[in-house]
């Protein structure tokens, strides 16, 4: 596909490393990891040597400090070649770094961030229960302060990389019985597995990405020391609400990766297959929904890096956020089902890569908030000043 942004000699020097990392350490096991259901253990520290893992975080503390358009211009590259590992990698740089840039301590940035960003800790994010998943704020994980420390207690559920993650931001009630408050009674801590009470629960079976683990977490009497609370207390979904903004553009970033590789072996696939005496892409049925592939796919990716642009001039990108993330993780997986459909009886078995691009196309109009969510998020800016 023809590259319409105008980048940076910087910008292009990124997506070309992450383009060759992924092509030689990513694409040729990526079917083995999702059959396994494992996912390599030397991903991390070749993403931690080449810098992925800490684009986000500035250099004051180890880390790149990309503008957002390079972030993303990675992130699809990995997607491209393996999903798992695009969302583990876009997990790690949204919500655990940008909170703990916006509202950690120097103290907390300093501990956290630097083995984050040299791959030493892996970051992950709990918000989700089994019974509050869209409704955030239906969340009951409790947290009680007892002296110099915080005792939660609770169950989170889908977290991702939660069963290796070294630093967690988790949220938990810190309002009591009556005095509840909804949203604003809710606090983020910053949890570390070595914590007494910690727990790993069950690995979920899943559709796709099935390289990448997801597990609930229970916290059973877990003390977690005073000074692991984030910012001011009670405003901890505040700040995962407005944090979301990366995460939704990672998603978007990672639903056109996928795209992009179900398009490239299907442009593939119709000039090799021969029906009728000729390449299925002579026929017009195969031509049109070729265009129209690669029409949605370039629509989508205009809308994200448009975001992305915006995000790194300063401004706010709530709006536009969710329109890149709706349009592309839709797009993704309407792409991904006429590529499952060229590749005719073929693209129903394992043995070719748009069965499984199929597979984990799907979440992404699921997680950091599903299509509905975006649709409600992008109606009520409508009427905002």
């Amino acid at each position: 596909m023809q590259e319409f942004l105008s980048l940076t000699e910087e910008q292009r020097e990124v997506q070309r490393l992450a383009r060759e990392f992924a092509a030689e350490s990513l694409a040729p096991f990526s079917a083995k990891w999702d059959h396994e259901g494992e996912p390599d253990p030397n991903v991390i520290p070749r993403l931690a040597e080449l810098g992925f893992l800490g684009m986000l975080i500035p250099p004051e503390y180890d880390g790149l400090g990309v503008d957002t358009v390079t972030y993303l211009l990675a992130l699809e590259e990995i997607a491209a070649a393996d999903a798992s590992t695009a969302v583990l990698l876009s997990v790690h740089n949204s919500l655990p770094v940008q909170m703990l840039l916006e509202y950690g301590t120097e103290a907390q940035r300093d501990r956290f961030l630097k083995p984050m960003a040299r791959g030493e800790l892996l970051g992950a994010f709990a918000l989700s229960e089994p019974d509050a998943g869209s409704d955030a704020a239906a969340l009951r994980t409790q947290a009680v302060r007892d002296g110099d420390c915080w005792v939660l207690n609770g169950t989170k559920a889908w977290v991702t990389n939660g069963n290796r993650a070294g630093v967690i931001l988790a949220m938990a009630r810190t309002d009591q019985g009556e005095n509840r408050q909804g949203a604003r009674g809710i606090s983020a801590f910053v949890i570390t597995p070595d914590l007494p009470g910690f727990h790993v629960g069950k690995l979920e079976d899943k559709m796709g990405l099935r390289a990448s683990p997801t597990v609930q977490l229970t916290f059973d009497n877990l003390r977690v020391p005073a000074d692991r609370l984030l910012g001011t207390e009670g405003e901890g979904l505040v700040y995962a609400l407005g944090s979301l903004e990366h995460g939704r553009l990672g998603i978007a970033a990672q639903a056109l990766g996928i795209a992009r590789a179900a398009l490239e072996h299907s442009i593939r696939y119709a000039g090799e297959r021969r029906t009728f005496g000729q390449p299925i892409r002579a026929h017009g049925a195969i031509q049109f929904k070729l265009a129209d592939m690669a029409t949605r796919y370039t629509g989508a990716r205009a809308l994200l890096f448009a975001a992305a642009a915006a995000k790194d001039r300063g401004e706010r990108v709530t709006q536009l956020g969710s329109m890149a993330k709706l349009t592309a993780s839709e797009m993704a997986m309407w792409l991904t089902t006429q590529a499952v459909q060229i590749f005719g009886g073929y693209g129903y078995v394992k043995e070719f890569p748009v069965e499984r691009l199929f597979r984990d196309a799907k979440v992404t109009e699921i997680y950091e908030g599903t299509s509905e969510i975006q649709r409600i998020v992008i109606g009520r800016s409508l009427y905002e000043d």
